[in-house]
């Protein structure tokens, strides 16, 4: 972003790239993340690096064809880190010997100090006890240093695991400092930012500022649309742009009747009353609830809501009148996906709703103010502009709403139970005081029905499934360790409040082999 020191960090198609521009973030040092295939030195040049970092990747450096950065990275002046296939490449560009077949290392290894490892800033803090624990995925290693590097780090599949050349400030890890099995892995990173001279200048009061500048300068005196779902992003997008443009800005709202309990009614009070912002509520539930009926395969739910939120959104648009913008809440990662480093497809595991597919049919330009930003900067954005913490700090939601939540034939009925049974879930994760410790959590209505006892007579209703999950960023997850006691409680408050189940499940399935959601 314009105006803020720079730290690259140049791709190889790491499965954890995203984490090294985290790591940064919160050091509150702005880096961008770009695919070695779009960089050239005159690329290089224009962006302006402080520092360079070198990600990790799947390919093999001895490989003829594996990927290298620009030449010129070396040739800027500025410090440069290289991590694992980094290394491996930056060794092999700089004279040094990368080989297979040696033994690999996957998962925790022990990091042994070795030669003057104190003498260097880089390693200010680290050692302390001797040694590091450390996460290793490598197949390849360094086995011959370039001239004037110096080995600070030995692992047992690792002997050149941390090298460096303190006069150039280049330097090389064969671990992950970005992870978090890495305790001390965020240390390093601060310590390479501060020898590179960041003065920490990325802060979202500053972006709150600027962004609000640029909005006005890209829209003018124009009108925009913004599309509310109630979700973070948007809602985070339409305060943004309230500030920037007032009324010029009108947010749609589409109920699609898969909300949540109360959901349509908390969101137009939060943007109607509080806020003051332009706001069309559409209530389209039955159009959307009639194109479902009889739809029950996951796939054909999305693609109908997707094409319906097109059309409603279409129709309101028209109404409005003179809009030239469309605003979206396209966030950071939504830019990194969209330019992989292998260039080649990826598997599509399900369709996203999303409106990108808006401006092309509707002539308008995108407004999206959010697109430098990761999910928890966003939060971070929404505070500074005073939304209210109960909202900023909510679960994901997804577009589709309940109707994934819902496995098999969506009808109103199921719904009803669907709501009122997820509403007790959350109830009773508040009361425990578990919110903000699980990433998401909510109730899947299954498509099968069983026999029970309740009172003294015989029952045949739905049976449901409690998921709740911790995670980063959505991209992996780990099932949230709930209590047999808290289990059993919120099972007996479910069968005793809602009428229509009388069996509740626990899924307990990480991500991967599941993803966070039913469908």
């Amino acid at each position: 972003m314009a105006g803020h020191q720079l730290c690259l960090i140049i791709d190889f198609g790491s499965q954890v790239t995203q984490l090294i521009a985290r790591r940064l973030r919160e050091l509150n040092v702005y880096s961008e993340i770009h695919p070695f295939n779009a960089l050239d030195g005159d690329r290089l040049r224009a962006l302006a690096p402080r520092a360079v970092i070198l990600s990790g990747g799947p390919a093999s450096v001895p490989e003829p064809g594996s990927p290298r950065p620009p030449a010129e990275v070396f040739q800027l002046g500025v410090p440069v880190l290289g991590i694992c296939y980094g290394q491996q490449a930056m060794v092999d560009m700089l004279g040094g010997r990368v080989e297979g077949g040696h033994a690999a290392e996957f998962g925790h290894a022990w990091l042994e100090p070795a030669g003057r490892h104190g003498d260097d800033p880089i390693f200010s803090g680290l050692f302390e006890a001797g040694r590091e624990a450390v996460w290793m995925s490598h197949g390849d290693r360094v086995t011959a240093m370039p001239d004037g590097f110096e080995v600070f780090g030995t692992s047992p599949g690792a002997p050149f695991a941390m090298i460096g050349d303190a006069r150039r400030h280049f330097y090389a890890v064969m671990f992950h400092p970005e992870v978090h099995h890495t305790p001390n892995g965020r240390r390093l990173l601060e310590n390479f930012t501060r020898l590179a001279g960041f003065s920490g200048d990325w802060t979202m009061g500053a972006y709150r500022d600027e962004a609000i500048a640029a909005i006005r300068a890209q829209v003018g005196n124009g009108r925009v649309i913004c599309g509310l779902s109630g979700g973070v992003d948007s809602a985070v997008t339409a305060v943004l742009l309230h500030e920037a443009i007032g009324d010029r800005l009108t947010c749609v709202f589409v109920d699609h009747g898969l909300l949540r309990q109360n959901e349509a009614q908390e969101v137009v009070g939060l943007f109607r009353d509080h806020y003051n912002i332009p706001l069309i509520h559409a209530d389209e539930s039955a159009r959307f609830l009639a194109a479902l009926d009889g739809v029950t395969e996951p796939e054909a739910k999305r693609k109908t809501i997707g094409r319906l939120f097109v059309e409603v959104f279409e129709e309101q648009a028209g109404t409005i009148g003179g809009a030239a913008f469309l605003a979206q809440g396209t966030l950071y990662p939504d830019v990194i996906e969209s330019v992989s480093a292998s260039g080649g497809p990826s598997v599509t595991i399900k369709s996203h709703h999303n409106v990108g597919g808006l401006p092309e049919r509707m002539n308008m330009a995108l407004v999206e103010p959010l697109r430098a930003l990761f999910k928890d900067e966003v939060r971070a954005l929404g505070r500074e502009l005073g939304l209210p913490e109960h909202f900023v700090g909510r679960h994901p939601f997804p577009g589709p709403g309940l109707a994934i939540r819902c496995p098999g034939e969506v009808t109103p009925e199921k719904l009803a139970i669907l709501r009122a049974a997820d509403a007790v879930f959350i109830d009773q994760i508040r009361r425990h005081g578990l919110y903000d410790d699980i990433w998401q959590a909510f109730v899947a209505l299954l498509p099968v029905k069983s026999v029970g006892v309740m009172g003294d007579g015989r029952s045949y209703d739905y049976a449901c499934a409690l998921r709740a999950v911790t995670s980063v960023d959505g991209m992996t997850a780990d099932v949230y360790p709930f209590t047999h006691d808290f289990l059993r409680e919120t099972a007996n408050r479910i069968v005793g409040e809602v009428r229509g189940i009388n069996r509740v499940t626990w899924d307990i399935t990480s991500k991967p082999p599941g993803t966070i959601e039913w469908e």
